[in-house]
């Protein structure tokens, strides 16, 4: 039978049918991953005044151009979050109520926006001190791609913590595809973050940063095992890294009971299960994994290989 319209349209819809999970007919109007995308990139115009602009921004107009990014943000987000809601009703609010819901949460948001603008300064700011090849801030804001990341992650996390369902995520998905950098919207992250390069970087959901944190280029904070599924959801299942921590490229931290002590440095290819005391050094040594306190030297290696 030579293929037709008909009968390729036929074949369709008897998939349809037949695997059902991945359609999404007659049910709630979800939020749009295109409208969401330009709605990210209003609100980092709104973070960095005159970086991402074509033209540039002059002192005397940016209250006329802030006025006008808000109240295209304040529609567009506030549908996508009505929308959101009807999805995932929150427990007390009726479907008439969504609309009012909404608008708050939006105008909530974006009343958090200069706090997330005085975090965005002072990753920057690490950024720039952190790095030698950096000519400028100029240069790290409109070139490096964790910025664009670490932005989205914080505007996103903020949604998050306000029990927005779907666009926290596909914000950082968005900037996961753009970037290389997947920072989950749940990640609770401190002052002055860096992750230098960048590539293949992860951060899971219930990661805990402090401050002071710098990464390179896939490193991952990752749980230590996913096969309980859903049953896992809300626990913590990444690791927490204390202040003035750094973690060396291609290093794999695991498990929710995992904390890196303040001041820590972990090496290069490091598969690191097991908590390890502030100020320590962990290197790859052959096939172990030794832990080094940096005050004392001594050192002693963990109970498993590599």
């Amino acid at each position: 039978m030579p293929l037709t319209l008909t009968n390729l349209t036929g074949r369709l819809l008897a998939s349809y049918a037949c695997e059902g999970g991945i359609n999404h007919l007659d049910g709630k109007n979800l939020p749009s991953k295109h409208a969401i995308a330009e709605i990210t990139r209003d609100l980092l115009r709104l973070l960095f005044p005159g970086f991402l602009d074509e033209r540039p921004i002059h002192s005397a107009e940016i209250e006329a151009v802030t006025i006008a990014l808000l109240a295209n943000v304040v529609g567009h987000l506030g549908n996508e979050i009505r929308k959101s809601l009807e999805y995932s009703p929150p427990a007390g609010i009726e479907n008439g109520d969504l609309p009012e819901a909404a608008r708050a949460i939006t105008l909530k948001f974006l009343d958090n926006l200069p706090r997330i603008r005085e975090l965005l300064q002072t990753d920057t700011e690490a950024a720039y001190n952190g790095d030698p090849a950096a000519s400028s801030k100029e240069e790290v804001i409109v070139a490096y791609p964790f910025i664009e990341a670490i932005a989205v992650q914080r505007l996103a996390h903020q949604l998050y913590l306000d029990g927005v369902p779907l666009i926290p995520r596909i914000m950082t998905e968005w900037a996961h595809a753009r970037t290389g950098m997947d920072l989950h919207p749940g990640a609770r992250i401190g002052t002055h973050f860096f992750i230098d390069h960048g590539t293949g970087a992860v951060v899971g959901e219930t990661a805990v940063i402090g401050n002071h944190v710098k990464l390179y280029q896939g490193v991952g904070l990752v749980a230590r095992s996913l096969a309980a599924g859903q049953t896992l959801r809300g626990q913590k299942r990444h690791p927490t890294i204390e202040d003035r921590v750094t973690v060396y490229a291609g290093a794999t931290i695991i498990g929710g009971d995992t904390v890196i002590g303040e001041g820590s440095t972990i090496g290069a290819s490091v598969f690191l299960t097991t908590s390890v005391p502030p100020n320590s050094l962990v290197v790859l040594e052959a096939t172990n994994v030794k832990v080094i306190p940096k005050k004392s030297r001594e050192s002693w290696v963990l109970d498993y290989q590599i």
